[in-house]
């Protein structure tokens, strides 16, 4: 090898060395976004994944952050009710970093976001519990409130360049001394509220037995009516097909109506003094009766 090629390979091997060690290039992730450091100061923000050419270090360098959504689970803290009822409560953030060189500018790492997010997410959390009543939060408006302390929250954020994602209370709990007092007053609320409703159960039911009383009574009347009627109409029949009958064969009428009345007062216990001449013995007798 001539002593040219020496020199040229020596320039590129010198070449490769510093390329190697002042990087003008960088990579950022899928899960990565970052900042353009130039002598120190932040220059330009790049979100976008891929290969990416800079100036060599020391000129520029980049700082790289989280592009996902990350999570921080704050310590449980006491916040009081409307009521003044004392709640401990342990809650999550979930944030992500949404402009990059705020971020660097104001927090400079995810510690210190967490520190401005955790102070950020409890005064809004004070702020909205203590305009709810602690049996409202349990059992009604608690999506509300946590949707209130993140937007809330989130507009705060956006002054270091985090994006509050969604805050939730995982647990919530009252002091021990708070417990059975909290218990008695949630126990005699559902006691009163089960006395009227039965109240309200017995009003209705007395209402639909005297309305049953009432068409029930109807329906008797009625049928009473109808049934006054009927036997009436029956026995108007009767009456009308007995005089028929009497006037055509009025001996046998009365025969019959004599049979009947024997039948009805002639028995052991029965006694009658009647002398031979008596109608009511008319057909008794001999030959009477044909």
């Amino acid at each position: 090898m001539n002593k040219k090629w020496k020199v040229i390979f020596a320039t590129v091997v010198i070449l490769i060395i510093l390329f190697a060690i002042f990087k003008p290039w960088y990579v950022l992730d899928e899960t990565e976004q970052g900042v353009i450091l130039q002598l120190g100061k932040p220059l330009r923000t790049i979100t976008t994944s891929g290969l990416h050419f800079k100036l060599p270090y020391p000129f520029q360098t980049v700082k790289k952050f989280e592009k996902r959504i990350l999570e921080y689970d704050s310590p449980p803290e006491e916040v009081i009710t409307k009521d003044k009822k004392t709640l401990v409560t342990d809650s999550y953030v979930r944030w992500r970093i949404k402009d990059p060189l705020l971020f660097l500018q104001t927090v400079v790492t995810e510690t210190g976001a967490i520190q401005r997010i955790d102070d950020v997410v409890y005064s809004e959390l004070r702020t909205e519990i203590g305009k709810v009543d602690l049996f409202e939060l349990v059992s009604q408006v608690r999506k509300e409130v946590m949707e209130r302390v993140t937007r809330n929250a989130s507009m705060k954020a956006q002054g270091f360049g985090v994006e509050i994602v969604d805050v939730r209370i995982k647990r919530a709990d009252l002091p021990k001394q708070n417990e059975e007092a909290v218990f008695q007053r949630m126990k005699a609320e559902r006691e009163r509220q089960a006395k009227q409703y039965r109240s309200e159960g017995e009003e209705e039911a007395t209402k639909i037995r005297a309305q049953a009383d009432k068409e029930r009574a109807l329906i008797l009347a009625e049928a009473h009516k109808q049934a006054q009627i009927i036997r009436g109409e029956g026995e108007a029949q009767a009456l009308k097909i007995y005089i028929e009958a009497y006037v055509q064969e009025s001996e046998f009428f009365t025969f019959l109506k004599t049979l009947e009345l024997y039948e009805q007062t002639l028995s052991e216990e029965d006694v009658l003094i009647l002398t031979p001449r008596s109608e009511f013995l008319r057909y008794l007798q001999s030959g009477k009766g044909e």
